[in-house]
């Protein structure tokens, strides 16, 4: 198999790792998150508007990371830092 074609292989199969690990870590952590904010708002009912501010401030900064992950994997398709040291061995195909 050709260098270039395992490289681009590669690039595929850990932009989808790099999706897979950050939806699976965020959905376990939104879901702590609002588990243990439903688990104080049953607890103490009067403070049950901070604590959903809180809440939906940390959902969005656990989102974020997802975010993140997802314009890397983006970059490791579309626009790959790496392929400039790839391209000489594609001229040789």
């Amino acid at each position: 198999m050709n260098t270039a074609v395992l490289f681009y292989i590669v690039s595929v199969v850990m932009a989808g790792l790099t999706i897979m690990v950050a939806a699976v870590g965020a959905a376990t952590a939104q879901g702590k998150a609002a588990s243990a904010a439903f688990d104080a708002m049953a607890r103490q009912p009067e403070i049950q508007s901070g604590i959903s501010g809180s809440l939906i401030l940390s959902l969005a900064l656990i989102e974020s990371l997802a975010i993140y992950a997802l314009a890397i994997s983006l970059v490791l398709l579309f626009a790959n830092p790496f392929s400039p040291i790839i391209q000489p061995l594609l001229t040789g195909l």
